[in-house]
């Protein structure tokens, strides 16, 4: 349980440093938008149950696909195939500016930890 709670510590802080730059905060709300509208999809067109829509949005953008939950109708395969496309594009954008956020060097708005004591 540690080594959940220490990876979403660090996710928690890649977003917090993230937050300043547009770009994140729209591909943030595009990818809530795309998840949401999957869902609905989802749920409306399948009639699958809330959980079970919004679990089966994540894993096709996750790309993790399980395959225990599968599309039925010609309407819900042709509209998968849009939404993988669309959805897995977004959220590797948005895994990339959480991990560069994480990951990148001070800059010279950060302070630094420079020690400037004489010799």
């Amino acid at each position: 349980m540690l080594p959940f709670g220490i990876t979403f510590a660090r996710l928690i802080q890649g977003i917090a440093r993230s937050w300043d730059n547009p770009y994140f905060r729209a591909t943030l709300m595009l990818a809530f938008l795309i998840l949401l509208s999957g869902t609905l999809f989802y749920r409306s067109v399948e009639g699958w149950g809330w959980i079970d829509a919004i679990y089966f949005c994540v894993m096709t953008a996750a790309t993790i696909g399980f395959g225990d939950l599968v599309p039925t109708t010609p309407a819900s395969k042709v509209f998968t195939v849009f939404y993988a496309i669309t959805s897995v594009g977004v959220f590797v954008a948005l895994v990339t500016q959480i991990t560069t956020a994480l990951i990148r060097l001070p800059t010279d708005k950060e302070p630094r930890d420079v020690d400037i004591t004489d010799d």
